[in-house]
């Protein structure tokens, strides 16, 4: 996948994740539009002096008179690019533990996982069989994956399943770019593969969610093939899209 078409996936994702969140669209978005609006109703027949002096009648003496909407308007604009854009860098930086796309309630987020090859010669992965979309993910407090977040559970439940899964098991989704995994003990074997927004997560995902890694439901099988290959170097970046 070219650099390029990596960007406008990222774009895209980031513009999906900004419009699922309704808390970060009002306050990006919907919030400085009030403000521009009541200010501006407020002082809709007031002006300013611009490059001139104000004489004691109020007149403008050797200026430009500028209404004050004239500058609500790029204030209110770049006050709401500055907090949205300083919002999803703190949340990113707390929340991200390898993925850049994160998960957050109503959206998909990126899955890191790790293929090993046992046979002695490559293997190519052209498609994924997912787990029916009522078998969840289970929750961790750290990357290592060895404690349980309470209340964040695949029993809770999480909420957190493959993106693209239905309520059939075994459904086949084929991958944008085949993997071919290195022979057993060569290069390229384990391969570590970034899934980009094929997990995700739930409206309705308990709060105890909150800040949590999760470890994915194992995928139900895959369809691939044998033989000479050129190994996919690792890390990688995949997905499928439907």
């Amino acid at each position: 996948m070219s650099d390029l078409a990596i960007g406008l996936r990222q774009v895209r994702a980031e513009q999906r994740g900004f419009w699922r969140n309704p808390v970060a669209a009002f306050f990006g978005f919907g919030f400085p539009i009030m403000f521009l609006l009541i200010f501006g109703a407020i002082f809709n027949k007031q002006t300013t002096c611009i490059d001139g002096t104000l004489g004691n009648r109020g007149q403008c003496v050797s200026g430009t008179l500028v209404p004050y909407n004239t500058f609500f308007v790029p204030a209110m604009a770049a006050w709401g690019v500055i907090t949205t854009c300083f919002s999803n860098l703190t949340i990113s930086v707390v929340a991200s533990p390898a993925a850049t796309n994160v998960l957050y309630p109503g959206g998909n987020g990126d899955v890191v996982v790790t293929i090993s090859n046992p046979n002695a010669y490559p293997v190519t992965i052209t498609a994924v069989n997912l787990p029916a979309n009522s078998v969840y993910a289970t929750g961790y407090t750290t990357s290592a994956l060895t404690t349980q977040q309470a209340g964040c559970l695949a029993s809770t439940p999480s909420d957190v399943d493959w993106n693209y899964s239905t309520a059939t098991s075994g459904t086949s989704h084929n991958l944008t770019t085949p993997l071919t995994v290195g022979a057993s003990g060569q290069a390229n074997d384990p391969l570590v593969v970034t899934f980009t927004s094929d997990a995700s997560m739930l409206s309705a995902t308990p709060a105890a969610c909150e800040n949590t890694y999760f470890s994915m439901p194992s995928l139900t099988g895959v369809t691939a093939t044998g033989g000479a290959a050129t190994s996919t170097t690792s890390p990688a970046t995949d997905s499928w899209t439907s």
